[in-house]
């Protein structure tokens, strides 16, 4: 297998900060006690996370952690907020339910801790906590059954049909963690001093200004015909809203951000970035497994890419 080093790749003349280890807060909590993604993500970057700090994709000195802002509209689990744990960030997604959860776990802990022991792991129970219909919910029932879904359905995926209602099966498992109670409170204590919310990127960026580090990680561009994930929303993100993403990209460049995104490694994508005008685009290849086949023997390492400006 090729190495991650070698796969790298740069388009134009880039240049990388010298290996460095990012700050270490005085509060900033160590391994044991670092709060981890509340959900599995189909798509998420906690695998990454390694070979993010060790090529240097994060970005260079000249931002502070302390002093900058953190800003990432495309949430999902979240993994490289909870890598980085800023002073301050913005997160936000499409997904409703997904932005009720933050909040609920962020604002009411104890209430949805007593809400998901309650929960039981047996078929009937999960088709009967599956068609129950969120939008007759109370934020902490939607945050709980979100979190029990995600944590017993099939691959531990969160897809939804047309009408916006989760449809996918049973999952089994031998004795699935449905209520990671240490876990939770972790992430509870990282999200005091976040905003979160549930509005479009073009909205929430509206706040960010020169020295800000903002990270896509959008809807991929689907590698072929039938290779798309995008089911978190109903929302289509093809190729009009890759080049309106790409142009919100050049923009912050523009106001002075540091700007991380990740996306397919397919022609198209590689294509909208490197003849980007105006910014200096740093494309690099990175590893990623993928595992969302029903057969096992068909998942495996694909390349994705990472496009900087910095």
């Amino acid at each position: 297998m090729q190495s991650t080093q070698s796969l790298k790749k740069t388009i134009k003349n880039a240049s990388f900060a010298p290996t460095r280890d990012l700050p270490v807060w005085k509060d900033e909590p160590n391994k044991e006690e670092r709060p981890k993604p509340f959900v599995k993500w189909v798509g998420g970057k906690r695998q990454l996370l390694k070979q993010f700090r060790s090529m240097n994709l994060y970005p260079p000195e000249r931002f502070s952690f302390e002093k900058g802002r953190y800003f990432e509209p495309f949430v999902g689990g979240g993994a490289v907020f909870f890598d980085l744990l800023p002073k301050k960030a913005f997160l936000s997604d499409l997904n409703y339910d997904l932005m009720v959860t933050y909040n609920v776990i962020k604002n009411n802990i104890d209430a949805l801790i007593r809400s998901l022991k309650k929960h039981a792991y047996e078929k009937e129970y999960f088709l009967k906590v599956r068609a129950k219909d969120s939008k007759k919910l109370s934020d902490i029932e939607i945050a709980s059954r979100f979190i029990f879904l995600n944590r017993t359905c099939f691959n531990g995926m969160y897809r939804v049909n047309s009408s916006g209602q989760f449809n996918v099966p049973f999952g089994k498992y031998s004795n699935p963690l449905i209520c990671d109670e240490d876990n939770l409170r972790k992430v509870s204590k990282a999200l005091q001093n976040v905003e979160i919310k549930h509005q479009d990127y073009k909205e929430v960026l509206k706040k960010a200004r020169k020295g800000d580090f903002v990270y896509f990680d959008p809807p991929y561009f689907p590698v072929s015909k039938t290779a798309s994930f995008t089911t978190y929303t109903n929302e289509a993100f093809l190729e009009k809203e890759q080049i309106e993403l790409r142009d919100t990209f050049l923009e912050l460049d523009k106001r002075g951000c540091f700007v991380m995104l990740s996306n397919s490694d397919t022609p198209f994508i590689n294509k909208i970035y490197s003849e980007a005008k105006g910014a200096h685009i740093t494309i690099t290849k990175v590893l990623a497994g993928r595992a969302i086949n029903s057969n096992a023997s068909k998942r495996g390492k694909i390349t994705e890419v990472l496009v900087t400006n910095y």
